[in-house]
């Protein structure tokens, strides 16, 4: 699977929930999220638990535009701590990350308020694309949705949340 993404500080969370929904977009709810992240020699790999379920995060991005290709797998762990023991026993933990996260969905695109400990409020935007996706037209929405949000591409981060609690600049990872 692929997404065109976009991630950014958020000053007034609020406000930006509100400016969201005047555009479209419709509250989906709020996820508590643990994200353990293991060593891995190509790309990232992430535990995502949540309340009710878990499920292991493969990616690897490419900077387009100053927006985020991202290439990616998702598969359902029915048994998140066994899961988390094996993988941290054979890959190693690099880092995990603790947020509650607002969800907002327009038709493919998700945003993502979050309120990460440590860092603070931050927002991303997941636009997934399909094979007959127009990239241009994905990209074109994306900025809108910036727009309203009033974050300029200038202010977009090209790392993860973890890279950003432990002061990684992209590509210099441990």
């Amino acid at each position: 699977m692929r997404n065109l993404e976009a991630k950014f500080q958020v000053a007034d969370p609020s406000a930006a929930q509100v400016g969201a929904i005047a555009m479209g977009y419709k509250p989906a709810g709020l996820l508590v999220q643990t994200d353990t992240f293991f060593r891995v020699a190509q790309g990232k790999l992430k535990l995502r638990e949540e309340e009710e379920r878990a499920y292991l995060v493969g990616y690897s991005r490419a900077g387009q535009h100053a927006l985020q290709l991202s290439d990616y797998q998702i598969v359902p762990v029915p048994d998140p701590s066994s899961m988390k023991a094996l993988l941290t026993r054979n890959l190693g933990v690099l880092a995990e990350v603790r947020k509650r996260r607002t969800l907002l969905l327009h038709e493919n695109v998700r945003l993502h308020l979050d309120d990460v400990d440590g860092l603070g409020f931050y927002g991303e935007i997941e636009a997934v694309l399909d094979e007959q996706s127009d990239l241009d037209a994905e990209q074109a929405f994306v900025d809108r949705t910036l727009a309203v949000l009033k974050i300029g591409r200038t202010e977009l981060i090209e790392v993860s949340y973890f890279e950003l609690l432990q002061g990684f600049a992209p590509g210099s990872l441990p």
